[in-house]
């Protein structure tokens, strides 16, 4: 790799990376993951019957606020203000589990990727977290970046392959 890493200084220091000279654009970012459980975890969820309360109800929101406060978990990440959050959470019995999709939005000098997977992340661990009681075998696995757009690097998409280079500095 030829390129500089851009998270790293000239004597080889993590470090934030500059984004003042950078042209504010509107950014979107999809992330996706699913979390696996038994087919009666999965049934108890969907009925309301976990004694924590409404499952998927509450880790939508905490997707929602974990995007809010994504420059707060991951250190080099700049704090932006986003302009939308969306997070879905589809129960799928033929997993047997419930995916999540997050969408993120701003306009800004920077990207909003983290902040979707960051979303995805903790409502999956929300699920888990109010239905391990019934199930502590549940596996969160495929969390990934499905398709971001704005910027200098543009767009990517996992489904088509379209898109930038996988490094890019700058």
């Amino acid at each position: 790799m030829k390129d500089k890493l851009t998270h790293v200084s000239e004597s080889g220091d993590a470090r934030m990376v500059d984004v003042t000279a950078k042209s504010e654009t509107d950014r979107i970012a999809r992330a996706t993951g699913i979390i696996r459980m038994q087919a009666p975890t999965l049934a108890a969820i969907v009925s309301a019957q976990i004694k924590k309360g409404d499952v998927l109800s509450v880790a939508k929101i905490a997707g929602v606020m974990a995007a809010k406060r994504t420059a707060d978990l991951i250190p080099l990440c700049h704090p932006l203000t986003l302009t939308d959050v969306q997070v879905t959470l589809t129960p799928d019995e033929s997993l047997p589990g419930v995916r999540a999709e997050a969408t993120v939005r701003t306009t800004g000098r920077t990207g909003v990727e983290m902040e979707a997977l960051t979303a995805v992340s903790v409502s999956l661990l929300t699920v888990y977290d109010m239905a391990k009681a019934l199930d502590r075998g549940m596996t969160i696995s495929d969390i990934s970046l499905a398709e971001k757009s704005g910027g200098a690097s543009g767009k990517y998409s996992r489904v088509d392959g379209t898109g930038s280079a996988p490094y890019r500095a700058g």
